[in-house]
């Protein structure tokens, strides 16, 4: 399974992160963002116009990804060197690896990285995500 992660300001739009998103390639099964702001409209938009659920990811989990990248005020902020890296990684599972650094929407407003899910995890997230989508329909 392909997560695509997201760091994003408050003032991000769906159009920042559709350009983040495009810009790593614009594939994922999966959306995850900080859990503080995984309801935000924009991100909500983007995983409803794809179709796509959102993985809220808590601040330890945040904290425990090993990122290729760094911005020192995020790291200081949010206790790693890329927010959409991280999320995109703890989206993804124990063993994720990243298919994508991060990049950096246009209006420098949001950032979008890819991970993908340990192949001995896949069937196991795949099931899960089937399961929610369901359970989703049948709210």
């Amino acid at each position: 399974m392909i997560v695509a992660g997201f760091g994003f300001r408050a003032a991000a739009t769906l159009a920042s992160l559709q350009d983040a998103f495009a810009q790593v390639g614009g594939q994922a099964q999966a959306l995850a963002a900080p859990a503080d702001k995984a309801a935000a409209a924009c991100l909500t938009l983007l995983a409803q116009s794809l179709l796509l659920p959102i993985l809220a990811v808590g601040p330890e989990a945040l904290q425990a990804q090993d990122t290729a990248t760094r911005a020192d005020r995020v790291l200081l902020a949010r206790g790693t060197g890329s927010v959409a890296e991280a999320a995109a990684l703890a989206g993804a599972g124990p063993g994720a690896r990243l298919l994508r650094a991060r990049v950096v929407s246009g209006d420098r407003l949001a950032t979008a990285a890819l991970a993908e899910t340990a192949l001995a995890e896949t069937a196991l997230a795949e099931t899960a995500l089937a399961e929610a989508a369901l359970a989703e329909g049948a709210a």
